[in-house]
């Protein structure tokens, strides 16, 4: 089972980026190339504990659809969400935060398995890890960029 670790330094209060992180406003606009929406659940605002979303994106040449649940959260320092429904066979995302001097380590533990077997496998090393770990990082780009400026107001007021 693939599992990515990233870790972001955002220059901003811990709090602020904790709530962008779980802003469904925020996520759609970074995964607007995706086309990707909340169709289902918690569709704009943030989302809280034991709420889901349904996602629908196009990825890989197919719109799809995938229904997380938050199972855990500890404000400002920690939620996780995990697949209820959709194509993989196990997803979990846990997005850690801690405040260091003037700014806020955002670090996300991303777990998945494919289905398929063997040719699952394969498909996860040779391409879905390396894709997974691109949309994260985008993902983390757009939460520095509105955290470490004003646009955060556009989101969180």
């Amino acid at each position: 089972m693939p599992t990515i670790h990233l870790t972001t330094v955002i220059r901003a209060p811990m709090d602020r980026v904790f709530d962008l992180s779980r802003s469904i406003t925020l996520h759609k606009r970074s995964m607007a190339h995706l086309q990707e929406d909340a169709i289902k659940g918690r569709v704009n605002g943030l989302i809280e504990a034991d709420e889901t979303v349904t996602w629908q994106a196009k990825h890989l040449g197919k719109i799809r659809q995938l229904t997380t649940r938050i199972t855990e959260m500890r404000p400002k320092e920690y939620f996780c969400d995990e697949m209820v429904e959709g194509d993989f066979t196990f997803m979990k995302h846990e997005h850690h935060f801690k405040q260091i001097e003037n700014a806020t380590i955002a670090i996300d533990v991303f777990e998945f398995g494919t289905p398929y077997g063997r040719l699952g496998r394969w498909f996860e090393k040779l391409y879905l890890n390396k894709y997974m770990t691109q949309l994260l990082k985008m993902r983390n780009e757009v939460i520095k960029d509105y955290a470490e400026t004003e646009k955060w107001r556009v989101i969180l007021d």
